[in-house]
């Protein structure tokens, strides 16, 4: 427990040097996690925020927040530019994109996919077509 406070702190102070090292405009974000099959919130859901260079290549540093029971979450002081913003929660496909933040309020709606079916090459596949 004392552990996962250490590292959760640690990692908050990377992000927040990442933040401060911009010292232009800052944005709120506020995410809303919801299911894709009848739009109802995902509670805990884990949103992963990473920081991405000009290349979009992944920067040091993440914040990780989590979603209540209305599958909310929110952050402010997050700098203008590209931010990689992936979704992890149990039952559910991870969700992952690369957005702009570029205005001083943002809404990011995620909506999450069950698990499709698994492709084994073990099962008999003669009913599927073959490429010509």
């Amino acid at each position: 427990m004392v552990m996962a406070v250490v590292i959760g702190l640690g990692l908050g102070t990377v992000w927040l040097t990442w933040a401060q090292d911009d010292e232009g405009p800052m944005s709120s974000l506020r995410f809303m996690v919801v299911r894709n099959s009848d739009g109802k919130p995902v509670r805990n859901a884990e949103v992963v925020l990473h920081p991405v260079k000009r290349k979009g290549k992944q920067a040091q540093g993440e914040m990780e927040l989590k979603t209540d029971a209305d599958g909310r979450a929110n952050i402010d002081g997050i700098p203008y530019g590209p931010l990689r913003v992936q979704v992890l929660a149990p039952h559910f496909q991870t969700f992952g994109e690369d957005y702009e933040i570029n205005k001083a309020e943002m809404q990011i709606t995620v909506k999450l996919k069950h698990p499709g079916e698994q492709y084994s090459v073990y099962e008999n596949h003669e009913d599927d077509k073959k490429p010509q």
